[in-house]
């Protein structure tokens, strides 16, 4: 049987840029409109107390010094001399909600550097007001700006339970806005949200591929400490999947993904001190193997 093909966001990058481009992870100290009270204040169900942010840098930290503590620790495993560039990737909680002002002068910061080839924030689809818009114009018209949107699903009954605290319309009018300013869009999924099925998630999957958005993250849901989704599954309220229902569920999907549409996550990390369950997806080498005998990156 031959592999599923799809367009990887390595593969997109090596062809653009014609050398490897690792992302570094960034804390810009901001909040979320979901845990401040402005919309809600646990934050989404299953969000982590760094803001699903765990792998970024000390917000204590000024943007330039998280930029230089994340590349010595990819260059640290990299053979010496190898050409590489950057992205700057605002991780943690929104990143777009903040003062404009205080907006521009991190995205600057960390942008100045001739190695960082892309600036990629990832936010909420409510949190783009005609300033923060305009403020993306203007970064984007001196180097690349990706916004990742978290969607999630598009089923209003899972998005009541995750509490996102927007509808779908308002990630189809920020999609929309973002395309109108020349922003590159990247959309996050979560596969294996409690009580959707499998057909509940491709649908979602169908919904983002019509969107002809540039990227989509394909992410398995993780049970972590500390969230309010940890007590809804040690009440046995839902199960997570098994490796072998996510690998077919992602197959499936990357069927559905246009091959114009980059793909920037097959699973995910979920950070081994707080990982609940599914356990098996800490050994994300394990599921990537297992994921290549059924699909093949362009």
């Amino acid at each position: 049987m031959d592999k599923i093909k799809y367009l990887s966001i390595n593969s997109y990058l090596k062809k653009e840029y014609g050398m490897k481009i690792y992302k570094v992870s960034l804390d810009g100290g901001f909040s979320c409109p979901n845990r401040d009270g402005k919309i809600g204040l646990g934050g989404c169900i299953f969000c982590s107390s760094g803001g699903s942010g765990d792998f970024a840098s000390n917000r204590e930290l000024s943007i330039s010094k998280q930029i230089e503590e994340g590349k010595k620790k990819i260059c640290a495993k990299l053979p010496k001399n190898e050409e590489v560039g950057y992205i700057a990737y605002f991780q943690a909680f929104t990143n777009t909600y903040g003062p404009v002002d205080e907006l521009k002068r991190k995205y600057l910061e960390a942008i100045k550097s001739d190695d960082i080839k892309i600036l990629s924030i990832a936010t909420r689809p409510d949190c783009l007001s005609g300033e923060v818009l305009d403020l993306l114009a203007e970064i984007n018209a001196i180097k690349p700006v990706w916004v990742e949107l978290g969607l999630q699903t598009i089923h209003e009954r899972s998005a009541k339970y995750i509490r996102r605290g927007y509808e779908l319309s308002v990630y189809d009018k920020a999609v929309s806005d973002l395309k109108k300013i020349g922003i590159k869009v990247i959309t996050h999924v979560i596969l294996g949200l409690p009580n959707e099925s499998r057909e509940d998630m491709l649908e979602t999957v169908r919904y983002v591929a019509k969107t002809e958005t540039f990227g989509i993250k394909l992410q398995l849901l993780h049970v972590l400490k500390d969230t309010d989704l940890l007590a809804d599954y040690e009440n046995g309220l839902f199960n997570t999947l098994e490796m072998d229902e996510y690998i077919d569920i992602v197959s499936k999907a990357l069927k559905i993904i246009p091959l114009d549409m980059t793909v920037h996550r097959l699973t995910g990390d979920g950070d081994k001190r707080t990982l609940v369950a599914p356990l098996w997806s800490a050994n994300k080498k394990q599921v990537l193997n297992s994921l290549s005998k059924h699909v093949e990156s362009v």
